[in-house]
């Protein structure tokens, strides 16, 4: 027999509290996508950050840093073909031309 409204498992109920309790504390889950062998790096990462005291502040800053370093900010395709470096090289790639098989239609 399926389970009613007011019927909900012990566990489930676990659950919800838990994240009643998390969204007290200010803190959110989410998901996110990586490598297999970076997991255990990004869930440290995210203990540390998730402390909120002078270490996660600090590793928030040097974070947010590292990675706008890395951002540029192109508005349009045209702007980002300008900017790049092959601009004035003199490419010309040579294709041998073959006229193609004939076919019966």
């Amino acid at each position: 027999m399926a389970k009613g409204f007011r019927e909900k498992s012990a566990q489930y109920r676990a659950v919800v509290k838990n994240r009643k309790r998390m969204r007290a504390r200010g803190l959110a889950r989410f998901e996110v996508r990586g490598l297999d062998g970076d997991k255990a790096l990004i869930r440290e990462l995210a203990k540390k950050l998730s402390a909120d005291n002078d270490a996660a502040r600090n590793l928030r800053s040097t974070l947010a840093r590292e990675l706008a370093a890395g951002k540029v900010g192109y508005k349009n395709l045209a702007e980002w073909l300008r900017a790049s470096p092959l601009v004035g090289v003199d490419w010309y790639v040579e294709r041998p031309f073959e006229p193609g098989r004939k076919i019966d239609l």
